[in-house]
């Protein structure tokens, strides 16, 4: 695998300098339990990216649940954690995927390209009874040098012109689960169904107890798609898209873009059509 790291590889590199380990841990039933939960203990020398106040920025009219966030504020952050160009990062979360993953695309995004995931997230690590610790650590603030990939985003208008002329050389992708993208089941957003002409492709198909498929069973899951064609992703706010996203990079796929605002952003334009 490209960007998920195992366990066994990670701990041999914890003291390394020039690896910097995010913990990622959120829940979106409790805002404040990825960071009650990191002080509770955390991998050594893991900093904390908070969802909400990190990883996006304040919900507005338009942009969805969880927006991209400013990118000033997200170099502050970066740098804080004494993460420059030259760092390999490993982001975490329980182990569903979609947090760490959500960091992996940003680094990826800002032009980093030695970005992981933890294979298992938060809940392997303690479960093989690796190193826990409470202790909170600080690092020298750096300078991080980035070059904005605007090839990884999709825009609104972007996706609202693939709904309006279908070009064949372009696919939706919408990674949540079967219930939500028939419109039977909608527990967040006001409106229910999803963007029209997208195919389903629920995320957490990609994963066999916590653990990402491997490159090939990727391939399998997405072998009906065409690997010439331009794929945007999208989910609810743009997190859950993200293994997704990553998932299709590893299967190959070289031409995909991630749709932040996703349908909760696609339902905040009234003229928007929903299938």
């Amino acid at each position: 695998m490209k960007f998920v790291k195992d366990k066994e590889w990670l701990v041999k590199c914890l003291n390394e300098s020039k690896v910097r380990v995010v913990d990622c841990r959120f829940s979106l039933a409790e805002p404040e339990k990825g960071s009650q939960d990191y002080n509770k203990g955390h991998l050594p020398g893991a900093v904390f990216f908070d969802l909400a106040r990190d990883l996006s920025s304040p919900i507005q009219v338009h942009g969805g649940r969880h927006p991209l966030p400013l990118v000033e504020d997200l170099i502050k952050k970066i740098e804080a954690a004494g993460i420059d160009e030259n760092t390999v990062v490993v982001a975490y979360d329980n182990g569903e995927g979609a947090y760490a993953a959500r960091l992996w695309w940003l680094l990826q995004y800002l032009g980093h390209d030695n970005v992981y995931v933890l294979d298992g997230g938060f809940n392997g690590w303690a479960a093989a009874n690796y190193p826990i610790t409470q202790v909170i650590p600080s690092f020298d603030k750096t300078e991080f040098r980035y070059i904005i990939k605007p090839e990884l985003l999709a825009t609104t208008i972007e996706v609202k012109d693939i709904v309006e002329k279908k070009p064949e050389e372009k696919i939706l992708i919408d990674s949540r689960e079967p219930k939500r993208y028939l419109g039977l089941e909608e527990p967040i957003d006001k409106k229910a169904g999803h963007i029209p002409g997208a195919i389903n492709k629920p995320w957490m198909e990609g994963f066999i107890e916590s653990r990402y498929k491997n490159a090939e069973k990727q391939k399998q899951r997405f072998s009906d798609i065409d690997p010439n064609k331009e794929i945007i992703v999208y989910c609810g706010s743009g997190v859950t898209a993200t293994p997704n996203y990553l998932a299709l990079k590893e299967a190959g796929y070289e031409k995909v873009k991630l749709y932040v605002g996703s349908f909760s952003d696609w339902i905040s334009y009234e003229d928007h059509k929903i299938e």
